[in-house]
């Protein structure tokens, strides 16, 4: 049950669905990002994805998820297969660099929903991938 919602959250991010993402999510969704602030709560969590969708274009590839056996904890790796849109205040002009970046990303799930999700990636690695 939770590994299918981590691959429907995952296929919603590949399909640019934030809907899709949201829907996957409990109301109380925690959100913490490599090297940002914690978000708490749906609206916040929609916010987020609202502006990645403007700023950048990703597709997640060669996906591996991991579920604990009671299906209460997740992980996935994966390759970030990207190109920077909007510049975001304190990083790199975006120009539209393609990047290619390892990341991966932890989860708490409750009732069959994602209660956690945290991203960890090399962020030197992106800023010099789209400063190049």
């Amino acid at each position: 049950m939770s590994r299918d919602t981590i691959e429907r959250y995952y296929a919603a991010f590949n399909a640019g669905d934030a809907a899709g993402m949201l829907a996957e999510v409990t109301d109380g969704i925690e959100h913490r990002v490599n090297e940002g602030a914690i978000r708490f709560g749906r609206v916040k969590f929609a916010e987020f994805c609202g502006h990645m969708g403007v700023s950048y274009r990703e597709e997640l590839k060669d996906m591996v998820i991991f579920v604990n056996d009671d299906a209460t904890r997740g992980a996935a790796e994966f390759v970030v297969h990207g190109e920077y849109l909007q510049t975001d205040p304190g990083l790199p002009e975006a120009k539209g660099q393609k990047y290619i970046l390892p990341a991966g990303a932890f989860f708490d799930l409750k009732d069959g929903k994602i209660a956690r999700v945290t991203t960890f990636y090399n962020l030197n690695d992106w800023i010099a991938q789209v400063s190049a």
